[in-house]
């Protein structure tokens, strides 16, 4: 019976260890998508470093901030609510990424 309490136990902590790291911000390859499309002249800036700061893509810069609260939701894929997002905010759009 210990055996099988510490099996599960050692589980559990493998679970919660495993989703801990579920908050972690990426890049959405759809916003990326539908940005390419509506740009066509800005695909070199369509990276990760048009949201994002820092290596680890976890901070949002200005555009990315914009980009979140005109979108209101996470992880949104209707391609007409990233368009209208990505026009209201087209006047913040970084002339180059670093």
């Amino acid at each position: 019976m210990l055996k099988f309490k510490t099996l599960m136990a050692c589980g559990m902590c493998f679970v919660a260890f495993m989703g801990s790291d579920s908050q972690e911000a990426h890049a959405r390859t759809q916003y990326q998508k539908v940005f390419k499309e509506m740009y066509p002249g800005k695909e070199e800036i369509a990276k990760c470093a048009l949201c994002h700061i820092g290596e680890t893509k976890k901070v949002l810069n200005d555009y990315g901030k914009a980009l979140d609260e005109a979108l209101g939701a996470k992880n949104v894929k209707d391609a007409d609510a990233i368009k209208a997002a990505l026009k209201k905010i087209e006047d913040k759009i970084p002339s180059k990424t670093p």
